[in-house]
């Protein structure tokens, strides 16, 4: 299946605002975001060559992602204008099996990324599945949000110039240190989700209780002590490339906390065992 690129206009309107009801944001809200948005949903997807109908869960997974992003979009949009700068939205592909991205080749097994060389957000929706299964309802809905607005997070700060600082940090150091640096990089991402969530919230109030241990739970599944100790029964410090559980949930819950963008630079500055 060739990707799609996903963006909010005419078709599925009435699946977001169901979306957008299940996830309690106020739908007047959510018209003016999608009035706003700088995105396009395609109605159908095309495969060896044919062009044929999205599948029901094909359409929800298209509708729901869009949503977000358009509420990314609107976050971003603010802060950046805030600082005397205009945000530049990345694109978001969705996509299944594998696909071919300006930093190489991706089979779904890794999960969503972010390629920086293309800007672009590439999110496979079998991985959002696999949350629903594990969460359900709509508590299994933030956590998708969560893991969208952490991939956007990575934009934000390839535009902000953190992802070259670590290029370059990363490629005069030892295979340790540049993991090190990888952490930073992760759990800024995470922060940046954070301050999405506390900026989002003001505007839309879109959190309901419960949805944030849910999305932590999340962030604790995936975190590199319990996936290393998951897969051979041990951890390996040196060879953590997002962070610990503990890391992920603490700096998320920050930039909730906080919305301050100004300690971005504290995940650079601060000696790596106080991360």
């Amino acid at each position: 299946m060739r990707p799609r690129t996903v963006a909010i206009g005419g078709v599925g309107m009435l699946v977001i605002f169901l979306i957008a009801s299940f996830m309690g944001i106020d739908p007047q809200k959510l018209q003016q975001v999608i009035n706003n948005a700088n995105v396009a949903i395609p109605g159908n997807v095309e495969q060896e060559g044919q062009e044929r109908e999205l599948s029901p869960a094909e359409v929800r997974s298209r509708d729901f992602v869009a949503t977000v992003v358009a509420y990314t979009e609107e976050v971003w949009g603010e802060q950046f204008k805030r600082s005397g700068e205009r945000y530049a939205p990345p694109k978001v592909v969705l996509f299944s099996d594998a696909v071919q991205t300006a930093c190489g080749n991706a089979p779904s097994a890794v999960g969503p990324f972010y390629c920086p060389a293309d800007r672009t957000v590439y999110l496979d929706p079998t991985f959002f599945d696999e949350l629903e299964q594990q969460l359900g309802g709509s508590k299994a809905e933030f956590s998708q949000a969560y893991v969208i607005a952490h991939e956007v997070g990575h934009h934000v700060q390839n535009l902000l110039g953190y992802s070259q600082i670590v290029d370059q940090k990363r490629a005069r150091s030892s295979e340790a240190e540049a993991n090190r640096w990888s952490v930073r990089l992760e759990l800024q991402a995470d922060y940046l989700a954070g301050v999405w969530a506390h900026y989002g919230q003001r505007k839309f109030n879109f959190i309901e209780p419960g949805d944030v241990e849910a999305a932590m739970k999340s962030a604790n599944a995936i975190g590199d002590d319990r996936l290393q100790r998951r897969s051979s029964g041990f951890t390996s410090p040196e060879n953590y490339t997002h962070g610990t559980s503990e890391q992920r949930t603490r700096w998320f819950n920050l930039g909730l906390k906080t919305g301050d963008l100004s300690k971005l630079k504290d995940l650079f500055e601060l000696p790596y065992n106080q991360l």
